[in-house]
């Protein structure tokens, strides 16, 4: 996933209480823009403030006089969004066995981290392992870790969606379609 992250630095700020703080400026995306916009950032768990010293050594108004005094740094740190919450990732190692050799038909989604429609069909591809269970095996194939599955099947554009039945490729659709898309397609192979 490509993602930019900013460092932050508050200035003299004895605590940092959420209504105090005012909507970030941002000078980088501004100077790129042309304009002075107001940058507003979405609610995220994810920052934390750091400082040069650790509480270990500072007691907790040892650090919070060090923070007023020099700044901090607040970073955010991306959090992983779990793809694999219903649906398990195939390697190049697990393919022949968990596909190919399935007794059941197997629906596989090929994806990437950076893809922006691969992350909308997500939830669909994990109700549709969640509905047919028993029935279906659903997979996910991450075509940046395994580009040489991706290559066998001539998958050009993702996400792509593959509907093998007794190690055959059965079915494509390609796109982030509709959850009755893939059901119509899955129910002719059942």
């Amino acid at each position: 996933m490509a993602a930019v992250l900013e460092t932050l630095t508050v200035p003299r700020a004895s605590g940092f209480p959420a209504a105090s703080l005012a909507p970030i400026r941002s000078s980088s995306v501004c100077a790129l823009s042309g304009s002075r916009k107001p940058v507003k950032f979405p609610d995220i768990r994810g920052l934390k403030i750091h400082s040069s010293y650790t509480r270990g050594s500072l007691g907790s108004s040892g650090l919070n006089s060090i923070l007023a005094r020099r700044g901090a740094r607040i970073v955010c740190e991306a959090q992983e969004i779990s793809v694999e919450a219903a649906v398990p990732p195939i390697t190049d190692t697990t393919w022949q066995s968990l596909v190919l050799e399935s007794d059941f038909p197997v629906l596989i989604e090929f994806w990437a981290p950076w893809c922006g429609p691969c992350r909308m069909i997500h939830p669909v591809i994990d109700e549709l392992a969640k509905q047919y269970i028993g029935k279906l095996k659903c997979y996910k194939v991450n075509t940046d870790e395994c580009p040489s599955i991706a290559t066998r099947y001539g998958i050009r554009s993702i996400p792509t969606v593959m509907i093998f039945k007794n190690g055959e490729k059965k079915d494509t659709v390609i796109g982030a379609v509709p959850k009755s898309t893939l059901t119509t397609s899955i129910e002719k192979f059942l």
